[in-house]
């Protein structure tokens, strides 16, 4: 049986860890070729040396989505090295929590920048390649905290964005063969909740709990839960689903 990937190109922002390299290790294990941009060198060069061990195909740089400039040049690059560029992963994410009262102007500029700012770049340079093959997978991160959570207005605002700019990719894409859809996680165990933990002061693993025991599965989320919804919507089957938004969460979400 071949590969699922074989002969695509996967585009993931901020793959080097946590969601975003577990996205990127299954697109490269199902035989893609895959490309990382991300800020963090220092773990960009441990994806890539863990990645040429397993003898992928791939391509990493040093480049922030905010900047448009470095976004269309690694597109560029992705292409001529690759052929084409089949899959986009806005994956890219900060957090900057903090109440609205002690919310700085900078704390929430830099999750709206990262977020939207960024996938809104990505999307717009793929796009080029991908309308003129006919074919192309946008998938943006998304998270539950579009919701609402509290001591996130900027995070749940710029998640909330993610899913609008999702629908409008759809509609205006579709007719090119190019879908969009919305990956929403939940509570999923990385580097980034960790850090959550440590900003309220309570160990990682009583975060973990306190959190299982609103989640109906009875579990915590881990990265492979939510590449296994990527690389469903990546998938050539799934051409037929497009401007929707999958919670990854253990439960139903509004």
């Amino acid at each position: 049986m071949g590969k699922a990937f074989e002969g695509r190109t996967a585009f993931v922002t901020g793959g080097s860890r946590g969601i975003g390299r577990e996205i990127v290790e299954r697109f490269a294990s199902e035989g893609a070729n895959v490309a990382i941009i991300d800020v963090n060198e220092e773990a960009l060069n441990i994806a890539a040396t863990e990645l040429n061990e397993k003898g992928y195909s791939f391509y990493t740089k040093v480049a922030s989505v905010t900047d448009r400039d470095q976004i269309e040049q690694a597109m560029k690059e992705v292409f001529e090295k690759f052929g084409s560029i089949d899959i986009l992963v806005n994956n890219a994410g900060v957090i900057r929590d903090n109440m609205i009262f002690k919310m700085t102007d900078e704390d929430w500029l830099t999750v709206m920048d990262v977020h939207l700012k960024g996938a809104f770049f990505a999307s717009r340079a793929a796009q080029q390649y991908m309308t003129k093959n006919k074919y192309g997978r946008i998938i943006n991160i998304s998270s539950t905290s579009a919701l609402g959570n509290r001591g996130q207005a900027n995070y749940s605002t710029a998640k909330a964005g993610l899913q609008g700019l999702t629908k409008t990719l759809a509609i205006e894409l579709g007719k090119f063969g190019v879908t969009a859809n919305a990956v929403a996680p939940g509570f999923i165990e990385t580097e980034m909740t960790k850090s959550t933990a440590e900003r309220i002061g309570i160990p990682f693993e009583e975060l973990i709990k306190a959190s299982v025991s609103t989640i109906p599965v009875g579990r915590s989320g881990k990265p492979e839960d939510i590449a296994n919804a990527v690389v469903f919507f990546a998938d050539e089957r799934s051409s037929f689903v497009s401007g929707q938004v999958l919670y990854v969460a253990g439960g139903p979400r509004n």
